[in-house]
């Protein structure tokens, strides 16, 4: 039996699109959601195990990529969000509505200062550059997946090509 993985690629991977040049992200909220503005193609897509990063409902991985900060911009409600863990590197901005992560910025001195980290199924548009690898996988263990299912996740991570 397949895996539940993420929505996004239970059924294979989305298809990118020449002409995505950004969109939107909006969080779960039915009334008054948080927006926020994506200018261009994100970068390093990737199913993501880690226990920091937002899933939705029912997914053992999240889906996230980066683009550079100065392309993000909060563009509704950003009253709504409030930094999850303020110690941490990623600076994720959460939805305090529905606890969706909206975007993480890099701010302190490292190499991935500039980038601000998003999950782009998020995205009101399709044509986002899809996944292209799978990362810190054995970290589902910690979240509370059997492990005796890890051949399992690691068979069908590859099967789509991560």
């Amino acid at each position: 039996m397949a895996e539940k993985l993420h929505p996004k690629i239970d059924s294979g991977l989305p298809k990118e699109s020449a002409a995505f040049a950004g969109g939107t992200l909006v969080c779960l909220c039915t009334s008054n959601p948080v927006k926020v503005k994506v200018k261009g193609q994100i970068a390093h897509n990737h199913a993501c195990g880690c226990t920091k990063c937002w899933k939705p409902e029912g997914a053992v991985f999240s889906v996230v990529a980066v683009a550079g900060t100065g392309d993000v911009t909060v563009a509704e409600n950003g009253d709504k969000l409030k930094v999850v863990d303020p110690a941490a590197l990623i600076q994720r901005h959460a939805c305090t509505g529905c606890g969706v992560h909206m975007y993480g910025p890099v701010e302190r001195d490292h190499p991935f200062k500039g980038l601000s980290f998003i999950h782009p199924e998020r995205f009101e548009e399709d044509g986002w550059s899809p996944p292209g690898f799978a990362a810190f996988v054995s970290s589902i263990i910690e979240a509370g997946v059997d492990p005796s299912r890890m051949d399992g996740i690691r068979g069908q991570l590859k099967s789509i090509g991560l």
